[in-house]
């Protein structure tokens, strides 16, 4: 295991060593490189579709773990299915923790995210961010699948950074890959794709906080969509990670 201090500071290197590789070569170096100590955290999105596919190109053996919120869509399911089925494979699948669900529950209804925004990432952070730093705590290093222009909160992110609020490694393969490359690598490797963005829906989360957009709108309309922009993230990728 690496110190956290020694990979803070290989972050540079690692950016050069790094620059000219491709989402897939990206993959292959720090795949190998960290074996055991590196995983993809996939949402199901097209974007975690796409590494997924990557990802167990590299290595069928690779770590692909799920949040599950206990409130995804049934269509979430059905492509995790999907998904196992096609490359012979299993996640590893992060839920809530059920006493701090029912209490936040018993305190504030279940659907306390309409309520404000206060509310909203309470339901986050003890749904998705608790898990997630369940996840990662055994990790040197995560793969997540964002994109800078998916969102204004995103704009500034790089393909290798140091992930500050979570102390570890943090690559986006995808950071500077439009949507129209995304959908391209789905239908040309025949990748599953969750039945939604059909629909209309671009961005899927839990089902209550995610709705089909319309013509025009941008691509995270739909999420939390009774919130400012500036606002619209669940608390996975903070710049630093306020303890309760």
């Amino acid at each position: 295991m690496v110190s956290k201090q020694s990979l803070k500071e290989k972050v540079s290197d690692y950016q050069e060593v790094c620059r000219e590789k491709s989402p897939r070569e990206l993959l292959s170096y720090f795949l190998d490189l960290f074996s055991n100590r590196i995983a993809l955290a996939s949402s199901l999105s097209v974007e975690d579709q796409v590494l997924t596919d990557m990802v167990l190109k590299v290595n069928s053996g690779a770590k692909i773990f799920v949040l599950d919120t206990g409130r995804l869509h049934s269509q979430t399911y059905e492509v995790m299915s999907k998904t196992m089925e096609k490359y012979a494979m299993a996640y590893d699948i992060y839920f809530p923790n059920a006493q701090r669900v029912e209490t936040m529950l018993k305190k504030n209804g279940p659907n306390l995210f309409y309520k404000s925004i206060e509310c909203r990432k309470q339901c986050c952070n003890v749904r998705k961010v608790e898990s997630l730093e369940r996840a990662l705590a055994e990790l040197d290093v995560w793969i997540t699948g964002i994109r800078k222009n998916q969102a204004v909160t995103r704009g500034s992110i790089n393909t290798i950074e140091w992930d500050e609020a979570n102390q570890l490694l943090k690559l986006n393969p995808l950071a500077n890959w439009h949507e129209d490359d995304v959908w391209d690598y789905i239908k040309k490797y025949d990748v599953p794709y969750n039945t939604l963005h059909d629909q209309g829906f671009p961005s899927i989360g839990c089902a209550p906080c995610t709705r089909a957009i319309k013509k025009g709108e941008d691509i995270r309309a739909g999420r939390w969509w009774w919130e400012q922009p500036e606002h619209k993230e669940c608390g996975l990728h903070p710049k630093s990670r306020k303890k309760e």
